[in-house]
């Protein structure tokens, strides 16, 4: 049984590193699977800190489960709230920060040096 709960805290270890891994590098983004996998390496975390009786380890990654389960219902809340909305309106005169702005130089007038 012992084997079992090493097995858990390795595995947590491993999830947990390789989500971090594949999001710093790009690979995916910190979507619902990075958060998904912070979720359950958590999980296997506790288990493994609970055996061993390591409880700052199990304080840190039941706040760490409890913060993926979190932001795992908030994105799954904002795409059903989304789904059927207009898109915000642009304000007029306020530039759109995501295009590109031109830059328009100066040139002196005519005659004026």
């Amino acid at each position: 049984m012992e084997l079992l709960w090493e097995v858990a805290g390795w595995g947590g270890a491993v999830t947990i590193l390789s989500a971090f891994l594949a999001v710093s590098m790009g690979w995916i983004k910190a979507g619902k699977g990075f958060q998904a996998a912070n979720l359950v390496g958590a999980c296997a975390f506790i288990i493994n800190g609970a055996f061993h009786g390591a409880w700052p380890s199990v304080v840190t990654n039941v706040a760490w489960c409890l913060i993926s389960a979190v932001a795992l219902l908030r994105m799954r809340a904002g795409r059903a709230s989304t789904v059927g909305e207009a898109a915000p309106a642009q304000l007029p005169g306020v530039p759109d920060t995501t295009a590109q702005l031109a830059i328009v130089e100066r040139t002196p007038a005519a005659g004026c040096a």
